[in-house]
């Protein structure tokens, strides 16, 4: 069971990442990028304190002592994840703002992001786990299936926004691995630590740098809960426990899905064509995950 439920996790993660697109873009409209994060973030850690609370309320009726809690580390873990996702989340969504109009922000943007899958692959190898050749075939062919997705008009010039996205994808590399590292800790508590973190981190960014209003943030209420609860709370939460079982090249693969499902929420909710050439890269990068679960590669894993 535990070969599968890893795979799973990350599938509905990715999922549940792919629909936020949509909340993220409108919340854009009203309020900035450190308000955003900052709210949906410390939204989030709530939302996580109050599961762990009824987690442990639970427990104590069935009269489980529940696994002992190793605080410094959780502390530790939540914190180096969250500073992580803090730098990730906001060189993303400034090097989005940074695009001129002409660039098809979404598109490069999307594709610049998803080369993470390749450096959680190298970055992997360079400390000692090295990918099987399926796991790095899968890996080239993700990319080249999200290339397809997100740029099947072809990369002209480069931006200041490309280098803030490629930033982004960095950040998105060492929070995978750093994840894989405190994966033997109680999921739910790291990820209401990082989320805290990120939030005071965005909070503290947005009393410098933006002037919030209370009105700006009421009426990007529903992008925002979601955000917070289910992309955030919910999502972040079922990477944590899915890389328990998964390893950091493959986990990167599976989470790729989220552009995926972004495109397809598009093209179901909100009526946006898919042409030939972007289904394809659909195509594409799902094969790359089959290829990446494939029995020959989890044979290998169980032989290392």
């Amino acid at each position: 069971m535990k070969k599968t439920r890893g795979p799973l996790l990350l599938l509905l993660a990715a999922m549940v990442w792919g629909l936020a697109f949509v909340a993220q873009s409108s919340a854009a409209d009203s309020v900035g990028a450190f308000t955003f994060n900052a709210v949906r973030c410390l939204l989030a850690s709530a939302f996580l304190l109050a599961v762990i609370g009824v987690r442990g309320l639970l427990r104590r009726r069935a009269g489980e002592a529940g696994p002992a809690a190793e605080r410094a580390g959780t502390v530790r873990g939540g914190a180096i994840c969250g500073a992580l996702l803090f730098l990730a989340v906001n060189f993303q969504q400034f090097g989005i703002a940074a695009y001129p109009p002409e660039a098809a922000a979404s598109g490069r943007s999307g594709f610049l992001t998803a080369t993470y899958v390749v450096m959680v692959a190298l970055a992997a190898w360079f400390f000692g786990k090295k990918p099987r050749p399926a796991v790095l075939l899968a890996a080239a062919g993700c990319l080249a299936g999200m290339y397809l997705l997100c740029l099947s008009g072809g990369l002209s010039g480069v931006y200041l926004g490309d280098g803030l996205v490629l930033a982004c994808a960095v950040c998105f590399t060492a929070y995978i691995l750093a994840v894989d590292r405190f994966a033997g800790l109680d999921s739910l508590r790291v990820s209401c630590v990082q989320f805290f973190v990120c939030g005071a981190l965005s909070l503290a960014a947005m009393l410098i740098f933006e002037k919030p209003s209370v009105r700006g943030i009421l009426s990007a209420w529903l992008p925002i809960v979601y955000a917070g609860v289910f992309s955030g709370g919910v999502g972040y939460t079922l990477q944590m426990v899915g890389q328990k079982d998964s390893e950091p090249a493959v986990a990167s693969i599976i989470m790729s899905l989220e552009s995926v499902f972004a495109a397809l929420a598009g093209w179901a909710i909100l009526g946006e064509r898919l042409s030939g050439t972007e289904l394809a890269g659909c195509g594409l990068v799902f094969l790359s995950v089959i290829l990446a679960q494939s029995p020959e590669f989890s044979r290998a894993r169980e032989t290392k």
